[in-house]
This record gives C-alpha cells, sequence and structure tokens, in this order.
C-alpha cells in the first residue's frame, strides 16, 4: 500500500512538473496567435483606410465636376427660361404692323419693347446671382404673372388675360421664383409655337394647393405627347419645366376640351 502510495505520488510531481511548461508554452502560442491576429487586423484596417482616404477623394472630386455641371445646366436653364420669353415679347412688339401705327402708337410700341429689353438685360447681368424679378419680390406671385400676362396683351398680337382668386400666402422666394419660371416657359412656347389668338390665365388658392390654369385657342399639347416630348432628347423647355414640377412635388396637366379647340394646363402645387 506505502508502494503505490509512493508511485502514485512520484507520478503526480512528474506530471505537474510537465504540466508547467506545456501550460507555458500553450499560453505563449496563444499569445502569438493573437498577436499575429490582431496585426492582421490592424494591416487589413489600414488597406481599408487608405482605400476609404482615395475612395473619399474621389468622391469629393466627382462632387466637385457635378457640382460645375449642375451649375452650367442651371445657368443655361435660367437664361432659356427668363431672358427668352422676354426677348419674344419683345420682338411682338417689333412686328410689321408697327410701320403702320400712327407715330404716338410707334412711340408708345418702342417705348414698351425698350422697357422690355432693358429688364432682360437686367436679368442676364443678375442671372448669376439668382436675382429675383421686382414685381415678384415685392409684389408676390400673383402680381408677376399678372404683369407678364399684360404685358402680352399689350403687344397686340395675342388676347391675354390674367385673373387671381382667393390670395391666401406667400410661398418662400425660391418656391415663388421656380413657379414663376414654368409660367414664363408655358406662355413662351404658347406664343412661339401655338399660333394661338387668345390667352387666359386663371391663378387660385384650393384645398391648401396653388392651382394654375393657362387655357388658349392655339396647337396645343395632350398629356400624352407632353410625356412623348419630355422623353426625347431635345425639348430642354418641357424638361425644364417637368423637372421643376417635381421639385415642388406638384403635378402638371395638358387637355384639350372634346367639343372645342381650347387647350388647357393644369397645374398644382401644394
Amino acid at each position: 500500500m506505502n508502494r503505490c502510495t509512493a508511485a502514485a505520488f512520484n507520478w503526480s510531481q512528474l506530471v505537474s512538473a510537465n504540466t508547467i511548461p506545456l501550460f507555458l508554452l500553450l499560453l505563449v502560442a496563444i499569445l502569438l496567435s493573437v498577436l499575429f491576429f490582431y496585426q492582421r487586423r490592424i494591416r487589413t484596417f489600414s488597406a481599408t483606410l487608405l482605400a476609404l482616404e482615395k475612395k473619399q477623394q474621389q468622391l469629393l472630386l466627382d462632387a466637385s465636376l457635378r457640382y460645375q455641371e449642375e451649375e452650367r445646366k442651371k445657368l443655361s436653364a435660367n437664361l432659356h427660361d427668363d431672358a427668352g420669353p422676354l426677348l419674344a415679347t419683345a420682338r411682338l412688339y417689333l412686328n410689321d404692323q408697327l410701320l403702320e401705327q400712327d407715330k404716338d402708337t410707334q412711340a408708345k410700341t418702342i417705348a414698351m419693347t425698350r422697357s422690355i429689353l432693358d429688364e432682360a438685360i437686367g436679368l442676364v447681368r443678375s442671372i448669376s446671382h439668382d436675382l429675383i424679378p421686382p414685381t415678384l419680390k415685392n409684389f408676390g406671385l400673383h402680381s408677376a404673372i399678372n404683369d407678364l400676362v399684360k404685358k402680352i396683351n399689350g403687344a397686340g398680337v395675342v388676347t391675354a388675360s390674367a385673373s387671381f382668386m382667393s390670395y391666401e400666402k406667400r410661398y418662400s422666394e425660391e418656391k415663388e421664383m421656380i413657379i414663376y419660371r414654368i409660367v414664363l416657359e408655358l406662355l413662351n412656347n404658347i406664343l412661339k409655337h401655338s399660333q394661338a389668338s387668345f390667352i387666359d390665365v386663371q391663378q387660385l388658392w384650393h384645398q391648401q394647393q396653388y392651382r394654375l390654369l393657362i387655357s388658349h385657342d392655339g396647337n396645343g399639347l395632350t398629356q400624352e405627347i407632353f410625356e412623348r416630348l419630355n422623353n426625347q432628347p431635345e425639348g430642354m423647355g418641357l424638361k425644364n419645366i417637368a423637372g421643376r414640377i417635381r421639385l415642388l412635388e406638384g403635378t402638371i396637366q395638358f387637355e384639350k376640351e372634346p367639343t372645342k379647340n381650347i387647350y388647357a394646363i393644369k397645374i398644382a402645387i401644394p
């Protein structure tokens, strides 16, 4: 019994003596594995960080180029939408009938043409600063559109009228300017392409929405034709209209009265 006890005691000492080095080796191996793992993680993280930095630099470059392109498109759209309709209106005054008018009427026509041209020149000079037309800034959207329609009617080529009902509030200057440009482009298209004899513009507030109705008796568009033209590469004016309507989260509808040769453009802006 004593021999068995002694043998067991010696075996226990032997195992204990051998276990300590093995445990230390195992601990060192674990520490080296952890160190290797984290070194690998650090290298991977550094590589990822470098890739992100390069990607960030590319994004900044792309954003800069995109901003420049958007600014060029914006400038082009503003020149097309703001100055274009004014110049088209001025040309209405300078028609063949001018030579047949008496001197007083000629003087008034020339004075009105000069006023419109001066306004167009002012817009071109200040368009880079997005300057709002004085009538729009000081008196609001309805007054600016009424003033525009009055100028068109004064040319004597097209009978144009405008009315406004239930004026409740003003939008922000930016939003009013966008709506004003939409109306400018629509009226310019009617003057250039429709051969209309009359244009009527109605503005009103209904169910917390600004509603605009433009009617004319010329050659107009239906919704199907508008959407088809808007999907074609050309037609910057129609694309500007559609883009600005989407920006305002509004709707635009082109219709033709079934019993009359009257085309209507209906706009709703929340």
